[in-house]
């Protein structure tokens, strides 16, 4: 590569096959500039036939060692980066899902929003799902009222105030928001090493809602540009497993909630939020 890459983008695969290569394609097309793709592969049966494909599109896979989650595997592309990188540090690395495709110019959308915004920390792109409806990608953080209004009505009235103030769905406009979806989301990455990465306790779910609170306590914000767009076409890698991953959210969301009620006089409240979400967790994987 001729010029140094402003932007490195890191994304995780467990089993994703052939998911992966309209990604690749795709990202060649999102930047006028160099675009380098660290792949960090989760422990996928089908390594060779990924490298091939990344091979071909000028990417670089590297092991995380084992399934340590979606967090914990943009933690070890995020670590091999000096490796793949050695004389380039990029200034911003972005996070995704490798079953993203990249509208063209979206990750120069979101690199100008970051110039001009300086006390912005991330960045995060409008998400469309497969039938092009707007995904609410960027939320306020959870708070008791809310959350639980969200947990009780979601499933069977979408519409109820309590998802429609969580998820903001009304206001696609630059905006900051509470914390940004780990589908996509561009992160100044001094930020990002300063703040270490993900907390690799949440093993799926909750870790983009846990790094946005800890980009917001740090002084810096979460900006939502839906100048910048993205498709995110399902989730592959949990498609096959849906029963676990229901069970996984629910776990992640008890944890980020009683970390936010810490208080030792609050444990009435975590009892209460412990069960609750348990009798959830049951109830939407009882088929």
């Amino acid at each position: 590569m001729s010029a140094r890459p402003r932007v490195a983008v890191l994304t995780v695969t467990y089993n994703t096959g052939e998911t992966i290569r309209p990604f690749l394609e795709s990202a060649a097309l999102a930047s006028d500039g160099p675009l380098p793709v660290v792949i960090a592969d989760n422990g996928s049966d089908d390594l060779d036939a990924l490298r091939a494909i990344a091979e071909a599109h000028g990417a670089v896979v590297v092991s995380s060692g084992s399934n340590r989650g979606y967090g914990g595997g943009i933690d070890a592309a995020f670590a091999a980066l000096d490796d793949v990188l050695p004389d380039e540090r990029p200034e911003f690395i972005l996070v995704t899902n490798p079953d993203v495709v990249f509208r063209p110019g979206s990750v120069d959308e979101l690199i100008a929003a970051a110039d001009r915004l300086p006390r912005g920390g991330s960045f995060g792109p409008q998400i469309l799902d497969e039938h092009g409806e707007t995904y609410p990608s960027a939320r306020q953080l959870p708070s008791l009222r809310t959350g639980l209004g969200h947990a009780a009505f979601s499933r069977f009235w979408p519409g109820n105030p309590w998802s429609q103030r969580y998820w903001s769905t009304t206001q696609v406009v630059e905006r900051d928001a509470g914390w940004l979806s780990g589908a996509c989301f561009l992160i100044r990455t001094s930020l990002f090493r300063q703040l270490g990465g993900f907390d690799e306790s949440y093993f799926m779910y909750f870790e983009d809602v846990d790094l946005g609170q800890r980009v917001g306590r740090s002084g810096h914000a979460n900006v939502y540009v839906p100048s910048a767009t993205v498709v995110h076409t399902g989730a592959h890698s949990t498609s096959s497993n849906r029963r676990r991953m229901e069970v996984e959210h629910h776990r992640s969301a008890y944890r980020f909630l009683s970390r936010k009620y810490r208080a030792w006089w609050l444990w009435p409240l975590r009892v209460v939020l412990r069960t609750g979400l348990a009798v959830r967790a049951r109830w939407v994987t009882r088929k």
